[in-house]
């Protein structure tokens, strides 16, 4: 097991990374993000590592936010895609059938519907997370004929205005320009102290005819809050939010974009919980190579869609089925899981060795799987960690309300090594923004 450093020495073999941005800062849009907190020009990737122009090796705890747990370019997926297109493979047939289409059908069904016991239809709703999102809303309106949507706070969804009326964060909301109606926030689990239970509050809200919120259409709910904070839901938390639904009648969405396709260890992130939604949403790694794709999954009694009634010009784009059909082969036993959930607790017991270690973080560790996050009460410390790892070649990014929390989220199949190295980089930074307090 890795263990934290005994010395508080910054190392300073730190990378001189001097690249020319002037072609974005000039071209650009202003709302340009990532590349502000990576101001480098990034070439070639693999696996878990990325380079830059100037030849500079980065380590990826980012993993395109959740986009590439199977890693950068992975060579099965790859030559999948190479045969493909070398075969004039049809690459755009809006929702068309295709023999790649097709394929992906079967085997997701075979290798990740069937063995868990689920029986879902399954839609392309558009190829972003936002698209899956403002599907499994629109469904729920269509199928109960009310117009509440109940979230949580320090949800994420999206960035249209759908998702956005669901989401908690105040800065995103309120780029909307526009009222974010339809939809009531509930307090999340733990959001309070201990004594107070979040799914009885809710509860009495329902039951209160005087409580002022109408029967929702859906909850949805992300089962770890990955933009949010690396907040995680406990397993008996989720089961009684299921028993609420069902109790009132009220469809269960569980957002599975960010943290589904194996990021907390199952494929999806409620399988522990024992809890069965009426629509999951899933986007970023069911593309596996980085290609755009989302579904929405919906039990089979609720698929209510006229045909057409909700489309989209690359709703199912058929080199994301090549790469996402290719990428199950990840789930035909159990080991990857395993593997996951293995490297998670690593790093937990890394993050939980530096919060001991380094108390001028006032630091709290979170997350489940891969999905780990170090959150820091020091004002402005999470940014200034993720910058110094930065420079040392270790690319991370923060999340949370404040920019709070750094999160550790590499590709599922980085290999201890690479594991180790890149804890010992976010050691290091951590002991440079301490030093710079």
């Amino acid at each position: 097991m890795l263990q934290a450093s005994e010395t508080l020495e910054v190392d300073k073999s730190d990378k001189t990374i001097q690249t020319d941005m002037s072609v974005f800062e000039q071209l650009e849009s202003e709302v340009r993000s990532y590349c502000r907190s990576f101001p480098t020009i990034f070439t070639k990737a693999k696996g878990y590592k990325l380079w830059d122009t100037q030849g500079n090796e980065f380590i990826d705890f980012f993993a395109g936010a959740g986009a590439l747990n199977y890693g950068h370019n992975d060579p099965h997926i790859k030559q999948k895609l190479l045969d493909y297109i070398a075969d004039d493979g049809i690459v755009h047939s809006l929702d068309m059938a295709t023999s790649a289409k097709e394929r992906f059908l079967e085997r997701f069904h075979e290798v990740i519907l069937k063995p868990r016991g689920l029986d879902y239809k399954v839609m392309f709703p558009g190829p972003t997370g936002t698209n899956t999102v403002e599907s499994a809303l629109k469904l729920a309106r269509k199928i109960t004929g009310r117009e509440t949507v109940i979230s949580f706070t320090n949800a994420f969804h999206g960035m249209t205005l759908g998702s956005l009326s669901i989401t908690g964060n105040s800065f995103k909301r309120h780029g909307a320009g526009v009222p974010l109606n339809h939809s009531v926030s509930m307090p999340f689990d733990n959001y309070f102290d201990d004594e107070l239970d979040s799914v009885t509050l809710l509860e009495r809200y329902l039951e209160d005819k005087g409580s002022g919120l109408d029967l929702p259409a859906a909850i949805i709910l992300e089962t770890v809050q990955g933009e949010g904070g690396i907040n995680v839901a406990r397993f008996e938390w989720l089961k009684r939010i299921e028993e609420v639904c069902r109790r009132f009648d009220i469809l269960l969405i569980i957002d599975d974009v960010q943290v589904g396709c194996g990021r907390t260890g199952p494929f999806f992130s409620f399988e522990p919980a024992g809890i069965e939604p009426d629509i999951v949403c899933l986007s970023k790694s069911i593309g596996a190579y980085g290609l755009p794709l989302a579904l929405t999954l919906i039990k089979p009694q609720y698929d209510k869609w006229a045909p057409g009634e909700h489309n989209g010009t690359f709703r199912g784009h058929n080199l994301a089925f090549i790469a996402a059909t290719e990428a199950l082969r990840y789930w035909e036993t159990d080991e990857f899981a395993k593997e996951t959930q293995r490297k998670g607790e690593k790093v937990h017991q890394f993050l939980k060795q530096l919060v001991e270690k380094y108390p001028q973080l006032r630091g709290e560790v979170r997350g489940r799987g891969l999905m780990q996050g170090l959150a820091v009460e020091v004002e402005g410390l999470a940014d200034q960690i993720c910058k110094a790892a930065f420079k040392r070649g270790l690319i991370m990014e923060t999340s949370g309300p404040d920019s709070e929390v750094v999160k550790v989220m590499p590709p599922l199949i980085i290999d201890d090594e690479g594991l180790e190295k890149g804890l010992s980089i976010l050691e290091k930074s951590i002991q440079e923004a301490i030093k710079n307090l």
